[in-house]
């Protein structure tokens, strides 16, 4: 639609051109002139049309806005010599007068819509971003927007200077061939044609300057803003499309290779994390005659509970999408304590005295001031804080009777009763020095038997709907000592 209207007041503007500055034209009948102006851009626009679809819409997205400006373009120009050839077969007006003039006013209009619709594509391109760079290939290589401005400037006054020459030209010889002068009605008449063409070539500059380019200006910073937005809220998976080769280029080439940095950085800290956080967890449960399969299944006991347990109204807000991705990672460290208790509790394969249990239960605060001092060390970090509470409170009851500090109920953090399932059934399940293994069956009923007891009752429910998924992971990461 835009286009469309574009080519029609274009029309409209060459037809009122025509009769202002060409002594011939304007001898013409305006149904003639104003018919034969109609034809030839109504074919220009219809050739622009197949074109665009042809050649612009099924481009690469960095070179669609080019392309359209060149065929609005080339298409406008070739239309302003068509149609002084069309005068000078038909009518007999000489090309180097009469068609030259058309053919300026055809550039100069040609220079405003290739312009007005390219920044048009550029708006649509930016909105799709599909396909756009992510960085400029040449840096050196740019267009500034000053420059660009100044350009447009340039060529506003020279098309605004050239016209009115025009003008003057053409009213000088209509008051040389007039025999009786009115002074007034030259004045009148002069005055109505420099106000129009003024009113015109300033009109369609302020529409580029003011209403299209500022709209892609707009874009440029909507775009931008969005992306360090996103960036400061830990999204890394974006980036700002590269349109132009101008100072908005340069930002977004800069802003996207700071993006690309956080992001090798981020992914090395979250191996560097992993790998400590396994290495950490595999030592204590080395020495607690467990293997690392055990980490490997209870933290994923852990996030198949949670996975499933966000979509009852009471856990949604807690467990989000990043809190369960943290819940996976901390739960290895539930019994990092462990490697503070000594070898004759920890590796005892009969029961505990109530004076070995007491020092077993101390693991829970072992854990919990480890991860503190680390916390300490490294400032305020969700994932250490969360590391704390799974190994602090893995071993409370819901009905208030485990340990270290005996909470009962929704006062024991949602991280500790997860991992409180997940590491009892993978501790009924498992053959242990004390114990031979269970069957999902057999630990199946301890843990229901446990409901409201030893496990929130929310937990349980969620844990036989996923019971089936538990017996997967049971068995994709067995033991194979």
């Amino acid at each position: 639609m835009r286009s469309v209207i574009q080519y029609l007041i274009s029309s409209i503007l060459l037809i009122i051109y025509g009769g202002s500055v060409c002594p011939l034209l304007e001898s013409l009948d305006i149904l003639n002139w104003g018919l034969t102006v109609l034809i030839f851009f109504s074919i220009s626009y219809i050739t622009r049309h197949f074109l665009v679809k042809q050649f612009v819409d099924t481009a690469d997205c960095r070179s669609q806005v080019m392309k359209e400006f060149y065929i609005d373009f080339s298409g406008l120009f070739i239309t302003g010599f068509l149609i002084g050839i069309f005068n000078n077969i038909i009518f007999g007006f000489p090309f180097y007068m009469s068609g030259l003039k058309v053919v300026v006013a055809c550039f100069i209009l040609g220079v405003f819509v290739a312009s007005d619709l390219a920044l048009a594509r550029e708006r649509k391109v930016i909105n799709s971003t599909g396909g756009l760079s992510k960085s400029m290939e040449d840096l050196n290589k740019i267009f500034p927007l000053t420059t660009k401005f100044s350009v447009f400037a340039v060529f506003i006054s020279f098309s605004l200077a050239f016209v009115i020459l025009l003008v003057f030209i053409h009213d000088l010889d209509w008051v040389i061939n007039q025999n009786q002068v009115n002074k007034k009605a030259v004045f009148l008449s002069v005055v109505k044609e420099l106000s129009f063409i003024f009113v015109t070539l300033v009109g369609m500059g302020l529409n580029i300057i003011i209403f299209s380019f500022s709209k892609n200006l707009k874009l440029y910073f909507e775009n931008q803003n969005r992306v360090l937005t996103e960036v400061s809220n830990g999204n890394l998976n974006t980036y700002v499309p590269v349109i132009n080769k101008d100072e908005f280029g340069i930002m977004a080439h800069y802003t996207n290779e700071m993006i690309e940095g956080l992001k090798k950085l981020n992914s090395e800290l979250h191996k560097t994390q992993d790998a400590t956080i396994v290495a950490l967890a595999s030592l204590a449960e080395t020495r607690d005659n467990e293997t690392g399969a055990h980490i490997m299944r209870t933290q994923r006991y852990v996030k198949a509970l949670a996975e499933n347990l966000k979509h009852k109204p009471d856990y949604k807000d807690y467990l989000t999408k990043q809190t369960i991705d943290l819940l996976f990672k901390s739960a290895p460290l539930h019994d990092v304590g462990k490697v503070g208790i000594p070898d004759s509790i920890l590796l005892k394969p009969g029961k505990l005295t109530d004076d070995e249990f007491k020092i077993m239960k101390n693991h829970t605060v072992i854990g919990k001031d480890s991860l503190k001092k680390a916390e300490t060390m490294l400032g305020s970090n969700s994932f250490l804080r969360l590391a704390q509470e799974i190994a602090y409170s893995h071993h409370e009851k819901w009905n208030g009777t485990g340990y270290p500090e005996g909470l009962s109920g929704d006062k024991i953090p949602i991280s500790g009763r997860l991992m409180a399932l997940a590491d009892v059934y993978d501790a009924l399940i498992c053959k242990r020095v004390y114990k031979e293994a269970f069957s999902h069956e057999k630990s199946r009923q301890i843990i229901i038997e446990g409901k409201g007891t030893h496990f929130d009752p929310n937990v349980i429910d969620v844990f036989l709907e996923v019971e089936d998924e538990f017996i997967k992971i049971a068995r994709e990461h067995r033991d194979h000592n």
